[in-house]
């Protein structure tokens, strides 16, 4: 990992430099991705099928070969393990407690001349979400991404995940029963994108797609952006940690493995205030990475993007956390909830020492569907509200309409809109 200290003269160019990422379409990606959008939606479930054999590898015949029904999904939830089974509900039902918490509810008020006001809340009515699929499996993909839309009381959840090889992962589907999607259908990539966004013969056009993909998937959900929503374009997975040296090293050293284990491009930064304690967790991470399996993914993610910044306090450390704005921070430190005050840009904060972020990942509550990139700074987690709508209400009194339709007229006529204020005119009484 880089080795970073706040003293150097040169350390924002290198922090600079160390949260670059190449976040600009992909002209030949976006090419292909055009053209297999154009075909879906020209040739529906044809090309859909026709694009899943060939990029899945599997043969299916009809479209019927690509859908799961509610029975499916029950049937895999049977198949788990009671353990398994029971680790999915418990984890669906605290992600479902705490969307709850998150419902928008409509109001309304009245201006002394009788004119109501206010704001009407409600759901989508079909949404589609995306759970990536080949190299892992990710039922909590499935829970996060599913449950805010059932608690906002969305009708139908409409999912895609690729099974490569025609492989069907039954904790995937399990985690679908659970969560209350509608159907399944055992697609992925763009195509998967296209069909949720256009619609086909078989599959139902959505109102708003989320969910995590690859760089395919990313480039077509940016494509249909207009025609559908979408939750965000997420890059790499991110951690931060603020150690202030009171946590076991092996702890801090995991918690940074665990997301670089994501991938090659994934980012773990740690950021302490006393060197020798740097020192410890990184003579931990080296004893540690022996026993990973996926120890190559950890050391190129470490090597090409990782860093070990020294601060010389914690207001500091949380000065710099706010300008790297990052997915998941972790503060290991003594008094979190003091030092989150401090904290204005993060996805999601995790608060004392024996809070890893793997258990947001899983089952704490809150959403794992988080701004990347730095993009903390202007937007949310995943959440209910992203399945719920905002209609105004207006109901203007008689009386009222003789105050606003003179402020209308005359910032009507300003604006050269004669049709306006006649409109406004028309109900003044003198």
């Amino acid at each position: 990992m880089k080795k970073l200290t706040t003293q150097s003269p040169s350390f924002q160019a290198e922090l600079k430099a160390l949260l670059a990422f190449e976040t600009a379409q992909n002209p030949e990606i976006d090419r292909i991705v055009a053209d297999i959008c154009a075909d879906v939606q020209k040739r529906g479930d044809v090309a859909l099928i026709e694009y899943t054999n060939r990029f899945d590898g599997t043969s299916a015949q009809t479209i019927t070969d690509l859908i799961l029904t509610q029975d499916d999904l029950q049937a895999a939830f049977e198949r788990l393990q009671p353990e398994i089974q029971t680790a999915l509900k418990t984890a669906a039902a605290r992600v479902e407690s705490y969307h709850q918490r998150q419902k928008m509810e409509s109001w309304t008020y009245e201006d002394e001349d009788g004119t109501l006001l206010g704001q009407q809340i409600t759901p989508l009515d079909r949404v589609g979400i995306y759970v990536p699929g080949g190299k892992a499996a990710y039922p909590s993909s499935v829970i996060m991404n599913a449950m805010p839309a059932h608690v906002a009381g969305v009708k139908e959840i409409i999912m895609v995940v690729p099974t490569p090889k025609g492989e069907r992962n039954d904790i995937v589907l399990a985690a679908a029963f659970v969560a209350g999607v509608t159907k399944v259908f055992t697609v992925g990539g763009a195509q998967a994108v296209a069909a949720l966004a256009y619609g086909t013969e078989s599959v139902p056009q959505v109102d708003k797609i989320t969910g995590p993909g690859n760089a395919f998937v990313a480039a077509a959900k940016r494509r249909v952006f207009g025609v559908v929503g979408i939750d965000m374009v997420a890059g790499p997975s991110e951690i931060l940690v603020i150690a202030d040296g009171t946590t076991p090293a092996d702890w801090v050293a995991m918690d940074l493995f665990s997301q670089a284990e994501h991938d090659e491009i994934a980012q773990a930064i740690l950021i302490g205030t006393s060197q020798p304690y740097l020192d410890e967790v990184q003579a931990a991470m080296n004893r540690l990475i022996e026993t990973m399996p996926r120890r190559d993914i950890i050391e190129a993610s470490l090597g090409n993007r990782g860093a070990m910044i020294l601060a010389k306090d914690l207001d500091e450390a949380c000065e710099i956390a706010n300008y790297i704005s990052p997915e998941h921070l972790e503060l290991s430190v003594e008094n979190p909830q003091e030092w989150a005050k401090k904290i204005r840009h993060a996805g999601a904060i995790f608060m004392g020492r024996y809070t890893s972020e793997s258990l947001g990942d899983y089952c704490a509550g809150p959403n794992h569907v988080l701004p990347t990139s730095r993009t903390a700074r202007f937007s949310s987690p995943l959440g209910t509200y992203d399945f719920q709508k905002r209609s105004s209400l207006i109901q203007v009194s008689e009386q009222g309409a003789q105050k606003l339709g003179k402020i209308a007229s005359v910032l009507a006529h300003g604006e050269s809109l004669t049709a306006h204020a006649r409109a406004a005119e028309f109900r003044l009484k003198d």
